[in-house]
């Protein structure tokens, strides 16, 4: 109720005429106050007997001495001093400082998102915005939706973006396989599409229990793989590999340091680079802390 007669109230009010009034009152005169806010002084003259009008008071009234403020124009005067400021502050638009900011920003994405995009990040943001704070939530098969309900301001994936969702490549992610040293297929490079479909794999269940952009572009040509293990994590994979006969798909970047016990090589021609991509919803697309950190983002993928 008390929201609706404010409103009420303000719906009175051409807020146009608030710089005309506050110049007034301090000018004391229509001819300098018109000079001052570019009106000419009939122009002005009509600002104040509106003014009048709508206030229901003189606020200037004439003298042997020039105009004087009424009483109504003091306090009207006085409460002008902390509106102004306010208001302009509220329409001259947003500012992100992060050496100041104290922001919380909700990011999404799988384990390997942490691993290679993380330590750039982190690195980056802690040492341009020490008083943010930073909450890299896990992947799940509705984490787009919190990205539409506003939970998460920024996620990262390898798969057809949702129309709904801005979304930005990164860059371009191609696979490698990790095996064991005394694999039979070890030193098979790239490996064969054949002896890979036949082999025992090592699943990442991204989506729907699937590795997306593994097994969707098998999918394509027509062919599956067998899972011999499903893990949930990529570095989960990455651990399962030496000493069995297991062969782990990956994106090459989270095999920067091969580990010890596992060879690499190149997947099969036929699986295809991996657009990866991070997706924010569009209410977002003018916020100034999303876009430092977005901009941020686009130099760790860049050096990545």
């Amino acid at each position: 109720m008390m929201l609706h007669m404010r409103i009420r109230h303000l719906q009175r009010v051409d807020l146009n005429l608030l710089v005309a009034l506050a110049v007034l009152l301090e000018e004391r005169h229509v001819s300098r106050a018109a000079d001052r806010i570019g009106l000419s002084q009939p122009a002005t003259s009509r600002a104040l007997q509106r003014l009048r009008v709508t206030l229901g008071d003189e606020l200037l009234v004439r003298t042997r001495d020039g105009y004087q403020l009424t009483p109504r124009a003091v306090r009207v005067q006085q409460e002008l001093a902390g509106v102004l400021p306010r208001l302009e502050l509220l329409f001259a638009g947003e500012r992100f400082d992060p050496h100041t900011a104290t922001a919380t920003f909700r990011l999404a994405g799988t384990d390997y998102a942490a691993s290679v995009l993380g330590p750039g990040l982190f690195q980056r943001m802690f040492r341009q915005a020490p008083a943010t704070t930073l909450v890299f939530g896990t992947w799940h098969d509705g984490v787009l939706a919190d990205v539409e309900r506003g939970v998460v301001d920024l996620v990262f994936f390898g798969f057809r973006a949702d129309a709904a969702l801005r979304a930005e490549l990164l860059y371009e992610e191609h696979f490698v396989c990790l095996l064991a040293d005394d694999h039979p297929l070890a030193a098979v490079d790239p490996l064969p599409l054949g002896d890979f479909l036949t082999a025992s794999h090592a699943v990442v269940s991204v989506r729907d229990g699937e590795q997306s952009a593994v097994d969707s572009a098998l999918t394509g040509l027509g062919e599956r793989r067998t899972p011999s293990l499903t893990v949930p994590y990529h570095t989960a994979a990455v651990r399962a590999v030496a000493g069995t006969p297991l062969v782990a798909t990956l994106p090459a970047r989270l095999l920067a340091d091969v580990p010890l016990g596992t060879t690499v090589v190149d997947a099969p021609r036929e699986i295809a680079t991996m657009p990866y991509l991070m997706s924010w919803h569009p209410r977002l697309d003018d916020d100034p802390a999303q876009r430092w950190l977005r901009d941020l983002v686009r130099v760790v993928a860049a050096t990545t």
